[in-house]
């Protein structure tokens, strides 16, 4: 106990009137030393509250001593962090976080002019504060008066008003950057627009112009226009006629931001590899086969790699056959069958043979036609006579394929 042994005898009462006087003395205080007395009485206040043994209420609607202390102290511990300062690394926080925002957003052509006048401003307040010679337009400019600010040695209790009047000026920088005009301010058209994507049209036909413009720059080659606007459209239309442009124009420009969107688990990229026939991102989508979790990314992935038709993806693919979800068994098959690598005939067979689901059955069936050797036909034209229609008319077919194949 610090204040004598009354909190023996009257804890609550005791301790409510030290946060009385804790309050007097935080209302009084004018410097930062003054500050610091206040906050160590709050630490012996907190600490005799720990230790004191505070009768619990004894019913629920009754209030709790120590809950009431406790918020007291809370209080006064806010009101204290709120009457110190300002100091000068506030304002050197400040000038950071305005830097951040010049240098990690893009701005427009007017937008990057009003960003220069505005830091243009801040220097030639700064300057006036500090008498300093600072100049500039740039994040540089930002930098070099943050370290004017650190170098003046400004001090929270001698200094508090040049220090409140840079956080004024702060202030201002934060407010200019804020009106100045960055791209997100703009309409997707207006971006487009800018950036020249809506200068290939003439006397166009086609409807929306977001469409001609789209089929002009493939026509052109443009790849660089076509990924520009298959990242500012959010329309399923545009993603796929953005998609299909980029498949036939498949150049190496096309696949890398194809790989990329893969690369993050982006199905509508998935779905591009495939069309494109793209072998080199096989080893990037072989990692989605056992992405059990998602199913749908599976059945995109399948179907990819049957289109690229690379045989190191047949044994992941078929073990997929046996997976416990019914739903991507079919989807596994068919990709085998895209594939047509002969090791995936044994298990497309045993799938036939053995699987429960119907559907899977007959794209086992259909992947083993399209293998086409004599031995999947074969394993296919058993079952003429299956319990299910879909199976049989597989079969069937083989059959008359096989018969074909016996007779040239």
């Amino acid at each position: 106990m610090t204040d004598g042994d009354d909190e023996t005898d009257l804890p609550a009462e005791t301790l409510d009137s030290r946060l009385d006087e804790a309050a007097e003395e935080l209302d009084a205080a004018e410097t930062e030393a003054d500050l610091d007395a206040v906050e160590e009485r709050l630490d012996d206040i907190a600490a005799d509250l720990e230790d004191a043994d505070l009768p619990s209420p004894d019913d629920e609607d009754e209030d709790d001593p120590a809950e009431e202390l406790q918020g007291r102290l809370d209080d006064l511990r806010s009101d204290l962090d709120e009457a110190r300062g300002p100091y000068d690394t506030d304002v050197v926080d400040a000038i950071e976080d305005a830097t951040a925002t010049l240098t990690d957003t893009r701005w427009t052509e007017a937008g990057t002019d009003e960003v220069a006048a505005a830091v243009d401003s801040f220097l030639a307040d700064v300057n006036e504060t500090l008498d300093a010679d600072l100049a500039g337009d740039d994040a540089d400019a930002l930098d070099a008066a943050a370290e004017a600010v650190t170098d003046a040695g400004l001090d929270p209790d001698d200094d508090a008003d040049t220090i409140a009047t840079l956080l004024d000026h702060t202030d201002a920088l934060a407010a200019d950057l804020d009106d100045a005009e960055e791209w997100a301010d703009l309409e997707t058209h207006e971006q487009l627009r800018a950036e020249g994507y809506y200068d290939v049209l003439g006397h166009y036909k086609d409807y929306p112009p977001e469409w001609a413009a789209l089929k002009e720059w493939e026509q052109r080659g443009n790849v660089e226009m076509v990924l520009l606007a298959l990242d500012s459209f959010q329309s399923d239309f545009m993603e796929r006629h953005c998609l299909e442009a980029l498949t036939r124009m498949n150049d190496d420009a096309a696949f890398e931001e194809m790989n990329q969107r893969a690369g993050k688990r982006d199905e509508p990229g998935i779905r591009a590899l495939g069309k494109m026939a793209a072998t080199e991102a096989v080893e990037t989508l072989i990692e989605y086969v056992d992405a059990d979790s998602d199913p749908g990314l599976q059945k995109v992935t399948f179907k990819a790699l049957g289109e690229i038709g690379s045989e190191e993806a047949t044994g992941p693919i078929a073990n997929k056959l046996v997976a416990e979800n019914e739903q991507i068994r079919p989807h596994a098959a068919r990709a085998l069958g895209l594939i047509g690598d002969t090791r995936a005939i044994d298990p497309l067979a045993d799938t036939l043979a053995d699987d429960e689901h119907d559907e899977t059955r007959a794209a086992a069936a259909w992947a083993l036609r399209q293998i086409g050797t004599e031995r999947a036909l074969s394993a296919a034209a058993e079952y003429a006579d299956d319990r299910a229609y879909l199976v049989q008319h597989e079969a069937e077919q083989a059959a008359d394929a096989l018969s074909v194949e016996q007779t040239a």
